[in-house]
C-alpha cells in the first residue's frame, strides 16, 4: 500500500518508549585541546526527517542544535593537534603501544555505556531504522575490537629480527602526523571511527570534522573522547566547510581521511599547499552494477538485488545502483523484481519490518524525481505504482521506491549515482555490453554477477577485477566483512580500508638497523 501523510506522522503513542522523541538537545559543548569547552557563538538547528503533528500542521521534529564553528575554532583545533604531535616528538606518538591500546580500550568501554542514547539519536537524526542503527553501533564496536587485536599482532610482527646483507633490523610502523577525519551522514558513527581509531592507534593526532547531517549523535561521545585520550589527541569541530578550510590551507595536515563525494574530496585536497605530502584515504561515490546472466537462479538473485539496491534507502556507496539483465529473461525478472520492490514497507524507522524511511538530505526527493523524469521522458517505464516523493507541506522527505526499465546510456540514471531508493534496470544481449559500460564509468568500486555456469562466471570475474575492486558472485555488493580489503578504482576511492589496511593507511614502515655482531642482539632487544 502506498504511504500516506497520516501513516508517516510520528504520534507519541506509536513510538517505542526507548526510542521516544528526546527532549531537544541543545549541545554547545565541543572538545578542543583536552577540554570540553562551551561554544558561545551561533548554532545550527537540527531537525529530523520525521514529521510530527504541529500547531499549524505537520512539521519536522525538533531535535536540538549544535555549534556552527568558524575558521577560528578550526585553527585552534589544528594548533592543539599539532602541539600533541609536536613534529613527531610529542607525547602521544612516542607513547608505548600498550598505553595507546589502553586509551582506545577505555574509549570503547565508555562508548558502550552510551549505546542507547547514540542509537536513539541516529534513528531520529538520519532516519536509519532502529535495527540498522543498532547494527551500526554494534558493528563499530566490533571494528574497534578487531582493530585492537590486529594492532597487537602487528606489534608482535615488529618485534621480530630481520637479517639481511650482514645487517639486523627491527621493522615497525610509525605514525604520519596530524590527521583530519571527515565522515559521512549515512554511516556517521561507523565511517568516522573506522578511520579515526586506526589513526589514533598508530600514534597520529586528529581533528575530527563531524558530518553535516548526523552531528548531534556524537554529543554523547564527546565526554568519552575527553576522558579516554590525552590533551590535544582528539579535537572535534562542528560546522561547515569554513571551519576546516584553514586546517587544510595551513599545510600542517599530514593525512586526510574523507568519506563522501569525489567532488568534495578533490576540493578538500586542492586546499593543501603541499599535496605531495598529504596522505589521502578516500571512500567516495560509486555506480555498482549487477549483471544477471541468462542462467541466473532468480530465486537466489532477486532477494540479493533488492536488498543491495534498497538497503537503507539505497543510501550506501556499496548499493547496487544499476542492474543489467539478459534480454531472454528480462520479462520474468522484471515481473518478479517489480513485485518485490512494490512489497517493500515504507514507514517510520521504529516500525517492525520497515524498509524505506524518510531521507535526511535536503532536496534529495527533488533530485531523485528529476532523475526519474529524465528517464521517463526518454522512454523508460515505471515498474512500481505510487513511486516518487510523498507530498508534505514544507518539503517531503520520503521517496517511495522506484524501478525503471529500460534505462539506456542517454539517460542520467545510467551514469549518475542516485544514492536513494531508485533502481534503474538495463537490458543486454551480450554480457560484453555490460562490461564495457562498467569499464567506461567514472566509478569502479564493485560489481556483482548472477549465474550458474562456473566457467563463465570465472571468466567474467577475471575481466571485471581489472575494472572494479571487488566482484561479488551470486551475492550483493557490500563493504564487509571488515577483515577484507575495501577499496576501489577511479573516482570511487583512494587507499584501502579494512581492519589491517586501516592501520597501514595511517602509518609508514620504519626501521632500526645495525651491523650484525656480538652486541647487536642486546641492542635490538632494547629497541
Amino acid at each position: 500500500m502506498a504511504p500516506t501523510l497520516e501513516t508517516l506522522l510520528a504520534h507519541p503513542d506509536g513510538i517505542p518508549a526507548h526510542l521516544a522523541l528526546p527532549a531537544p538537545l541543545h549541545c554547545r559543548e565541543y572538545l578542543l585541546d583536552g577540554q570540553l569547552r562551551h561554544w558561545p557563538g551561533p548554532t545550527q538547528t537540527v531537525t529530523s526527517p520525521v514529521f510530527v503533528p504541529g500547531a499549524e500542521g505537520p512539521e519536522r521534529a525538533l531535535l536540538g542544535s549544535c555549534p556552527a564553528h568558524d575558521a577560528a575554532v578550526g585553527e585552534e583545533a589544528l594548533r592543539a593537534a599539532c602541539a600533541a604531535w609536536d613534529q613527531g616528538l610529542g607525547p602521544w606518538p612516542n607513547l608505548a603501544a600498550g598505553e595507546r591500546l589502553a586509551c582506545v580500550e577505555d574509549f570503547r568501554r565508555r562508548m558502550l555505556e552510551k549505546r542507547a542514547e547514540v542509537v536513539r539519536l541516529m534513528v531520529w537524526e538520519i532516519c536509519k531504522s532502529a535495527k540498522e542503527s543498532e547494527q551500526e553501533f554494534d558493528r563499530t564496536v566490533e571494528y574497534i575490537d578487531d582493530t585492537l587485536a590486529e594492532y597487537r599482532r602487528m606489534q608482535d610482527e615488529a618485534a621480530r629480527i630481520v637479517a639481511a646483507g650482514g645487517l639486523d633490523a627491527r621493522v615497525g610502523r610509525s605514525p604520519l602526523g596530524v590527521v583530519l577525519c571527515m565522515g559521512p551522514f549515512n554511516f556517521p558513527l561507523n565511517e568516522t571511527l573506522a578511520t579515526l581509531v586506526p589513526a589514533l592507534l598508530s600514534g597520529n593526532t586528529a581533528v575530527v570534522k563531524l558530518p553535516r547531517i548526523g552531528r548531534l549523535l556524537f554529543s554523547p561521545l564527546l565526554e568519552c573522547f575527553h576522558k579516554a585520550f590525552p590533551r590535544g589527541v582528539v579535537n572535534v569541530v562542528s560546522g561547515g566547510i569554513e571551519s576546516v578550510t584553514p586546517v587544510m590551507t595551513s599545510g600542517k595536515v599530514d593525512a586526510l581521511a574523507f568519506i563522501g563525494t569525489s567532488k568534495a574530496a578533490e576540493a578538500m585536497r586542492s586546499l593543501h599547499p603541499h599535496p605531495n605530502r598529504l596522505r589521502c584515504v578516500f571512500g567516495l561515490e560509486a555506480k555498482n552494477a549487477a549483471i544477471v546472466l541468462p542462467d541466473a537462479d532468480l530465486d537466489e538473485a532477486l532477494p540479493e538485488i533488492v536488498r543491495g539496491a534498497f538497503g537503507f534507502n539505497g543510501q550506501r556507496c556499496t548499493a547496487i545502483k544499476l542492474v543489467f539483465v539478459a534480454r531472454e529473461i528480462a520479462d520474468a525478472f522484471l515481473e518478479r523484481f517489480g513485485s518485490a520492490v512494490a512489497g517493500l514497507k515504507c514507514g517510520l524507522p521504529w516500525e517492525p519490518g520497515v524498509n524505506i524511511t524518510p531521507l535526511p538530505e535536503p532536496g534529495k526527493p527533488q533530485f531523485l524525481q528529476a532523475l526519474r523524469h529524465d528517464a521517463l521522458a526518454k522512454g523508460a517505464r515505471e515498474l512500481i505504482p505510487g513511486a516518487g516523493p510523498l507530498g508534505v507541506p514544507g518539503g517531503g522527505a520520503l521517496f517511495a521506491p522506484s524501478a525503471l526499465f529500460p534505462v539506456t546510456p542517454d539517460m542520467r540514471l545510467f551514469h549518475e549515482e542516485q544514492f536513494g531508493p531508485v533502481a534503474p534496470v538495463a537490458v543486454f544481449d551480450d554480457p560484453e555490453e555490460a562490461l564495457r559500460a562498467i569499464a567506461a564509468s567514472n566509478y569502479g568500486q564493485q560489481a556483482c554477477l548472477f549465474g550458474r555456469d562456473a566457467a563463465r562466471l570465472a571468466a567474467l570475474s577475471r575481466r571485471l577485477r581489472n575494472v572494479v575492486s571487488r566482484v561479488n558472485i551470486n551475492c550483493k555488493c557490500q563493504r564487509g566483512p571488515d577483515e577484507l580489503p575495501f577499496t576501489a578504482r577511479r573516482d570511487s576511492a583512494m587507499e584501502t580500508l579494512s581492519v589491517r589496511d586501516g592501520l597501514l593507511a595511517f602509518s609508514i614502515p620504519t626501521l632500526a638497523v645495525l651491523r650484525r655482531g656480538e652486541r647487536s642482539t642486546g641492542m635490538l632487544d632494547a629497541l
